[in-house]
């Protein structure tokens, strides 16, 4: 059996000796401090790293300055569109500040996304940014371990725990409204699992929408499906199954949104002539399905950019911050092609009027 080979690792004096000078000045190049270096012996230091392929040693310069450079950030489906897209602003985001960003998803498993969130902590992240899959987020073992965590949820805000998050109830109800604006008044909904946080709230909203319009809510009409594609589609074939059928439908997800599209078009329903339709959390995919899709939106680049801002500025105390949200018109509600959005300032009108 012949011998494994090794790369032999550079050494810092051997950094310090081709640059001509001590391994002190070496290391406040590398670590930007604490002492400052002239600008020539900066540079020949940074040559001699070149020229010899050092590697810094992240984990003695961990220990060395207390941080890692690193941030979490915990998903519960990363095939999800919308999670995708936070996802890349959140690396982003991050590089900004000059750290590199650890995913894990957690597959909608709340022990998986425990496991996570300790496997993370054990790697010392600086901060972690989490999306919890479950009713009870583990919250508990990032607030002994003293890491800052920023909640991307629906949950309250505690001593070591900030949440970034949308009115997800308001949210659904302002869709909702906005069908019922165009003069439908048989709505129904498709809704996540119904375990999940955000499903309860997506569903309270739709429900406020029709009390509020004096609208009777007819249970056949409330379908559970999971948040895929194919939840969607099913969940529009059993809706068609049943006793009579909606005019409007409220979908709580995108992905179910575009499977419910391809369930109705296979049994001849046109949408919006004989069905509309509203989703939520839409990303720009939506505009591409025909007809092009009308969807609640998050503003995903700021909500990146707020989270790594919350956890640079990291209060213990812990705190909420809102996010906006707003609508985004396509054709799948009846609204003609180009429609503007519904930003904030604008929402008072169109849920007041239905």
């Amino acid at each position: 059996m012949g011998k494994r080979l090794t790369q032999r690792r550079v050494t810092r004096e051997e950094v310090a000796s081709l640059a001509g000078t001590s391994v002190a000045v070496v290391s406040y190049v590398i670590n930007n401090g604490p002492r400052p270096v002239a600008e020539a012996t900066r540079e020949r230091v940074l040559q001699a790293i070149r020229q010899t392929g050092y590697q810094p040693n992240g984990i003695a310069r961990a220990l060395a300055s207390g941080t890692t450079r690193t941030f979490g950030v915990v998903v519960p489906d990363i095939s999800n569109p919308f999670i995708a897209s936070l996802a890349h602003e959140l690396l982003q985001e991050s590089m900004r500040y000059g750290h590199v960003m650890l995913l894990g998803d957690s597959g909608d498993d709340g022990q998986r996304e425990q496991d996570i969130i300790q496997g993370l902590l054990n790697r010392q992240v600086d901060g972690l940014i989490y999306i919890s899959a479950d009713r009870q987020p583990h919250t508990e073992i990032i607030r002994r371990s003293g890491t800052p965590v920023i909640m991307l949820d629906g949950v309250e805000p505690g001593p070591g725990v900030s949440v970034l998050r949308m009115d997800e109830r308001q949210a659904a109800r302002e869709a909702t409204a906005h069908l019922l604006s165009h003069g439908y008044r048989e709505v129904g909904i498709i809704t996540g699992p119904a375990w999940m946080l955000n499903t309860r709230d997506r569903l309270q909203g739709w429900r406020d929408a029709m009390e509020h319009a004096g609208l009777a809510v007819n249970p056949h009409w409330v379908v559970p499906a999971d948040y895929t594609r194919q939840g969607g589609y099913q969940a529009a074939l059993h809706l068609l199954s049943g006793p009579g059928c909606p005019r409007a439908l409220f979908v709580c997800n995108e992905q179910m949104a575009i499977g419910s599209l391809r369930a109705f078009h296979q049994q001849g329903i046109r949408v919006p002539d004989d069905l509309a339709i509203v989703g939520f959390n839409g990303t720009d995919q939506g505009a591409y399905h025909l007809p092009s899709l009308t969807s609640v939106r998050q503003p995903i680049a700021e909500i990146a950019a707020t989270a790594i801002r919350l956890l640079h500025e990291w209060q213990a105390g812990g705190g909420l911050h809102d996010i906006r949200h707003f609508l985004e018109p396509g054709e799948s509600c009846g609204c003609p092609a180009g429609s503007p959005s519904l930003q904030p300032g604008l929402r008072k009108n169109a849920t007041d009027n239905y």
